[in-house]
């Protein structure tokens, strides 16, 4: 067994909600609290008010050979308790499929990937060959059980009837009509904190080109060596490029999650003190912060004093979101020659406010990875290509975290690191039982018609956790199979009987053939 825990993730509707990062104290008088005292705060919270909860998940392996018909697959599960060996009939290859794909590359009893981009093979290979077959973009893969992505654009042509889950390599998923495949019933899957050490790296980075003017000098000692004075004036110009140093100067994390706890612990480490602001901040993320760390009530008073603000918060589009929360309303609390750094979405910060800014502050720096067509010449800014993940390191983190992902979901329903559905994970599948998945409109009265269509089939639900997020809900069941006479128990007509409910958009049956056992309902079509 392994025992898997969902990561910490930063919620980015905390951002939406609340809206005291964008504003002003009325007072002068700011609230600010140690970071060992919040921590206190938010466990008692926690004990009250959510329910404890362990979740388990395993991975099998499968075997079998894909028949595009009915199919009755005979599989022997091996458990920690007891082995068993049944044979369950499933329904197979009914419905408009949209695609075959390449017949002649399909192999039959294997979950078929398509990748698009160019994914880690440390990553990949994490899919076990036997069980997966993966195809790459220069393919079609018409019958998908899973898309594999950095950071292809995805259209909804390019998602087959059969797939059932997305995953991205990284953070963000704005390549991914993430609401129309919650429609669609599809979760989307991201890997949090597997770039994390790249970006802080990056950040820190900024920090040192920030404090010195490296990089002007830099190019002015290329100039030097094309006039053949380098060694002339290597002594007498270094006083043109003077800085200062990080220790014992304060730096500023906006935004807690991942990257902020690990930017803040490493500042740190290097001598700094520390101030912050996360409106969602978890018991989690909090424990990874140094202790000494002062948590502040909104942004502006977080970047009051600070020498150096990190930027590490998601960007949301639309009212309340966070375009161009760095706006003139906060930098009016910005030292003056204070260093701004983003590493994180250049849409976060006010170009022209910034420009004002850097033109009245000439100690005032800003450094970020992303493009700024407004102070792309500024001499006070430092923009780099998009560097933040972009290490070897980083990619391999990510490609392996979005497999396991994938696998888990695949192979028992498990859903962790999603952006768009419910963290959700049943204790291991106990012997003689067949675990069921179902997707649905999270609206009153369908989790009552799914557990009575099981009754109607004289099905025992052994054991089994509902779980919704916002307009999803999401279903796994054990159910066992003891109480049938049957020589090979059907689960045919209960998995259309359930797909076919008003509210359900999909119904799985993970048992024995990878690839079989997925049913969706296509605005009224039974497709399986």
């Amino acid at each position: 067994k392994q025992k898997r825990h969902s990561p910490p993730s930063s919620s980015s509707s905390h951002w939406i909600l609340n809206r005291s990062w964008s504003k002003t104290p009325k007072s002068t008088k700011r609230t600010s609290i140690h970071i060992e005292h919040f921590i206190i705060i938010i466990m008692i919270s926690s004990l009250t008010v959510r329910p404890a909860a362990t979740r388990r998940a395993v991975a099998g392996t499968r075997r079998g050979i894909f028949q595009n018909h009915p199919t009755t697959t005979t599989t022997t599960v091996h458990h920690p308790h007891r082995t068993f060996a049944a044979a369950i009939d499933v329904e197979h290859g009914r419905g408009q499929w949209k695609t075959y794909g390449n017949v002649e590359t399909y192999k039959p009893g294997r979950f078929q990937i398509q990748t698009f981009n160019k994914i880690s093979p440390v990553g990949l290979d994490r899919f076990s060959r036997d069980d997966y077959q993966v195809v790459n973009d220069e393919e079609e893969a018409g019958n998908a059980h899973a898309i594999l992505l950095r950071s292809h654009k995805l259209q909804e042509a390019e998602i087959p009837h059969t797939t059932r889950a997305i995953a991205r390599c990284g953070a963000g998923t704005n390549n991914i009509n993430v609401a129309r495949m919650t429609e669609l019933g599809i979760p989307v899957f991201n890997t949090p904190g597997a770039n994390a050490n790249a970006v802080m790296e990056l950040v820190i980075c900024g920090l040192f080109l920030g404090s010195r003017r490296v990089v002007d000098g830099i190019n002015h000692m290329k100039q030097l060596g094309e006039q053949g004075l380098a060694r002339e004036r290597v002594e007498k110009d270094k006083s043109m490029f003077g800085g200062r140093e990080i220790k014992g100067k304060t730096l500023a994390v906006i935004g807690l999650g991942h990257i902020g706890s690990i930017t803040a612990q490493t500042a740190h480490n290097l001598g700094m003190e520390l101030k912050g602001y996360d409106p969602g901040l978890s018991v989690q993320s909090a424990l990874k912060l140094p202790q000494k760390m002062q948590l502040e009530d909104s942004i502006a008073a977080a970047v009051a004093g600070a020498d150096y603000i990190s930027i590490n918060i998601p960007y949301i589009k639309g009212e309340g979101g966070t375009h161009g929360i760095i706006g003139a309303p906060v930098m009016e609390h910005f030292k003056s020659d204070a260093v701004l750094l983003n590493f994180a979405r250049g849409e976060l910060v006010d170009s022209e406010a910034l420009h004002d800014f850097l033109n009245r502050n000439d100690g005032a720096r800003y450094v970020s990875d992303f493009p700024d067509d407004v102070v792309w010449d500024h001499p006070n800014s430092i923009l780099l290509p998009h560097l933040g993940a972009s290490t070897e390191e980083a990619e391999d983190a990510a490609a392996s975290m979005a497999v396991d992902t994938i696998r888990d979901f695949l192979e028992t329903g498990t859903i962790r690191n999603s952006v768009n559905f419910p963290a959700t994970s049943l204790a291991d599948r106990p012997g003689g039982t067949v675990r069921f998945t179902v997707v649905n409109s999270n609206v009153p009265g369908v989790l009552a018609k799914i557990t009575d269509a099981f009754a109607h089939e004289k099905l025992n639900i052994v054991q089994q956790i509902n779980q919704s997020r916002g307009d999803i809900a999401y279903n796994v069941l054990d159910i066992g199979t003891d109480s049938l006479h049957d020589d090979v128990p059907s689960f045919k007509a209960v998995q259309e009987r359930i797909t076919m409910l008003e509210g359900v958009l999909s119904s799985r049956i993970i048992y024995g053939l990878p690839g079989t056992g997925y049913a969706r309902n296509l605005e009224g079509e039974y497709f399986v």
